[in-house]
Order: structure tokens, then sequence, then C-alpha cells
């Protein structure tokens, strides 16, 4: 679509990329969608509940067997590994610290050329939906708010849960239990469902078919220029930011999918009196495109992943940067962007005590006892960080493209050399300023 003019990318549009990619979504996912819909139905039947158990266990081995083939193999196994370890550590108050040590050990044996590594990335996300499920459980287990180490149906029927085990969420061992109580059938609930199936659409065309297209033909700011040679240095900045942005509503787009599955096999809801709320939320885009700052970004990127941090830093009495840090060795993106966001908010922090303002990295209160809140120059800092977080999002998203995601064995070297190369060709900027600002902070401290 590169070298068409403007008129005939807007033709081709539709037939060439909108309705291509809206039926090659749907059919991906249907069955997944109909098994979902099944075991909700079944559920409401007031059927024993080690018959809900095994119908989910059931129906999370079909899809796992529908996406991954015989491959799955690998994700019974780490949950199998996961029961094995709650049942032998059952009598110790430290289960989620031996599990999250094992789990991590199977996890980088996989990394390490266990099995091949395109398909092993493949299930990267059933990966973490499984451990993340058995951690969580290990932590109540510890804490007392499960009383006793579930039955293996159980067990298999919470980590194999139909509604997330291919895109997520997390979700807790209790909100599973209430979902297969099986709730009375809806028009708010089937409203959810649409609502989410709906945007899940709209944000894979936009990654697809506008992000990657963005400032050539939807926002012409370089107008043919840009059409004719997209290397040159004044626009890198811009092509990082498409990549960004695309690579953000793919995750949009997994996002509500998960969503859509969740709620749809009967989860994903808050119960207030007899006032059922269908109101399962993974990821707040506004808020990341949009951002407050990169702390938001990172809180509103994925609220279950940022729920479960938030209960596993609790319970092991870390503080804000060990948390983000948890994550660091997934990859230097992470690692990046834990330390952005630890300098950003330990600098607003700083700022704040001494402007006496509502500058922190988070929205304050309206009682809060700062002097400054609704004042001029509060606003044009709280703006300049914004802008600066936007500036960091499209300086980390330029790594993410098509030729990353589809590596092959022999290739998954070159991440390293792709990661120094995207960088060297903006400067290394995000970095730079990011050490601008932590220099700020000790001169401020």
């Amino acid at each position: 679509m590169g070298s068409f003019s403007r008129q005939e990318f807007f033709h081709e549009l539709v037939e060439g990329c909108l309705l291509p990619t809206a039926q090659q979504g749907l059919e991906q996912v249907w069955q997944l969608l109909v098994i979902c819909l099944l075991c909700r139905l079944l559920w409401i039947l007031g059927l024993p509940s080690y018959v809900k158990h095994l119908s989910t266990v059931a129906g999370g081995f079909y899809t796992l067997y529908l996406f991954f083939e015989l491959h799955m193999v690998w994700v019974v196994l780490l949950s199998l590994l996961c029961y094995l370890i709650l049942f032998l550590c059952r009598h110790s108050s430290n289960r989620a610290t031996f599990l999250s040590i094992t789990i991590l050990i199977y996890l980088l044996m996989g990394e390490l050329h266990m099995m091949d590594t395109t398909t092993w990335h493949k299930m990267r996300g059933s990966q973490m939906v499984v451990a993340m499920k058995a951690i969580s459980l290990a932590f109540d287990l510890d804490r007392g708010v499960v009383a006793n180490v579930p039955s293996p149906v159980e067990f298999m029927g919470y980590i194999y849960f139909v509604g997330t085990i291919i895109f997520g969420p997390w979700i807790s061992f209790n909100s599973y239990r209430e979902a297969i109580e099986g709730r009375k059938l809806s028009f708010s609930w089937i409203w959810k469902v649409c609502v989410s199936w709906v945007k899940s659409q709209l944000c894979l065309i936009t990654s697809n078919c506008v992000a990657p297209y963005l400032f050539p033909y939807f926002i012409p700011i370089y107008g043919d220029k840009l059409l004719r040679n997209k290397t040159k240095r004044k626009i890198r900045w811009l092509l990082a930011y498409e990549n960004a942005l695309s690579f953000h509503f793919s995750n949009y787009f997994v996002g509500y999918l998960s969503e859509t599955t969740t709620t749809l096999a009967g989860a994903g809801f808050t119960e207030e009196k007899d006032n059922l709320k269908w109101d399962m939320t993974i990821a707040r885009p506004l808020h990341v495109e949009f951002p407050r700052s990169m702390v938001e970004v990172a809180t509103s990127w994925n609220l279950p992943m940022s729920k479960w941090l938030n209960t596993c830093k609790l319970s092991v009495k870390w503080d804000t940067f060990t948390a983000l840090d948890f994550l660091t060795i997934v990859s230097f993106v992470l690692l990046s962007l834990g330390f952005i966001t630890y300098i950003e908010h330990v600098l607003r922090k700083r700022l704040a005590a001494i402007f006496n303002a509502c500058i922190l990295s988070k929205k304050c209160q309206p009682n809060c006892s700062h002097k400054n809140n609704k004042v001029l120059w509060v606003y044009v800092i709280n703006v300049a960080f914004s802008t600066l977080a936007v500036f960091h999002l499209a300086y980390l998203g330029s790594l993410f493209n098509s030729s990353v995601d589809y590596m092959d064995d022999d290739e998954e070297s070159d991440v390293a050399n792709h990661t120094i190369q995207k960088w060297s060709e903006l400067s290394w900027a995000s970095h730079w300023v990011t050490f601008g600002c932590w220099v700020l902070y000790r001169i401020i401290l």
C-alpha cells in the first residue's frame, strides 16, 4: 500500500484490509466464543460442582488444542507441576515462594530452547496465565483467603477456565468459583459481550489497517515527501509513533477480546447487594494514549496484571520499584520502562513536595492537602509530563514490528541488534532524557 496514491489507498482500504482483517479475526476465535457460551449455559443448569469443573477443563483442553495442537502438552505440564508443588507444600506457609521459584525455573528452561523458540513463544500468553493463576492461589492459601488446597478437578477447572486460558486475563480463584455458580442471563451481560467484541474488532482494524499508514494517508503531515522517502531523519519519530500505535492497539485488541471471552463464560462481574454489574475492564486506551504519567501507562496497560502485581507486592512487602523490576527479565523494553517509570515517579513526588502542588504521577484526590492544584502552572507541568510520556511510548514502541514478532530460532540472537539499531536511530533520546530526570532528582533531593 505504500506506493499507492492517497486516493487509491482509501479506495482499496475496505476491500483490501478492513473486511479481510475482521473476517480473519472472527474465523480464528469463533469456536472459542461458542465454547464459552456453551459453558455459560451449562453452568446455569444447577449441575453438581464437579461436573462444572470438568466441563471447563474439557473446554479449556479443546481450545488449547485448537490454538496449539499437541504443543499444548507444555501448558498442561506446567499446570500439573503447579498442583504438585501446592500439594507437597500444603502444610507450609511459604507456598507462594516455592511455587514462584519452580515456575521461574520451568519458564527459563522453556526460553532456553526446551523446545523450538517459535512454538514456545506462541504459547507464552497461556503459560503466563497459568503461572499467574497458580501463584495468586498460592498467595491466597498463605494468607488464608482460600482455606485449603483445592481438589485436583477444582484446581484444573480454575487453571483451564475456558474464558481466560487463551487470551487471559488473570482472575482470582474466588472469581472463578463465583463464575461457575451460574448467574442468570441478562441483557447487561449480553450487552457487555457485544460492546467488548465490537471494540476488539475496531482495535484490530486500527492496528492492522490504520496505524501503519497513519502519517502517509490519514494525517499527511509531510505530504508526498513522506510517501516517496520514509528513511529521512526528520520523520523517524513519526515512524516510531506509528509502530508504537500499532502495537498499542494490538494490545487493546487482545484486552477487549479477553473481556469478551471472560464475560461470555460468566466471569468478570461485581456484585453489590442484588445488583450484578458486568464491568470487567482490561485496559484503558485513553489513559495510555493520553497519559498523565508513565505510572498511569503501566497501570492502565493491563489492569488485571497491575492488580496481580499489587497483590504480590503487598504480600511480600516489595516497594514500588521492586514490583516493577519483577518484570524486567522479560525484555529490554520492560527494563527501560521500569527505570523510566520509577525515575518519573520519584521526581514528581519530590517536585510535588517542593512546590506543594498536585503534580504527582497519579491524580490527587479532591480533598488532597496540596495548596496548589487548579492554577495554570500546575496544569502546564502536568501537560509537560504527559507529553514526555507520549515521547517515551513512541521511543519504546519503535521496537515492535512484524519482523521481530516472527523471528525463528536462528534469528532470535538478532533481537539485541535490532534493539540497538532502532534506538540508535533515535539517538537513545528517551534514555538520555531519563538520565537527565534522574540527575535533576538527585540535585533537588
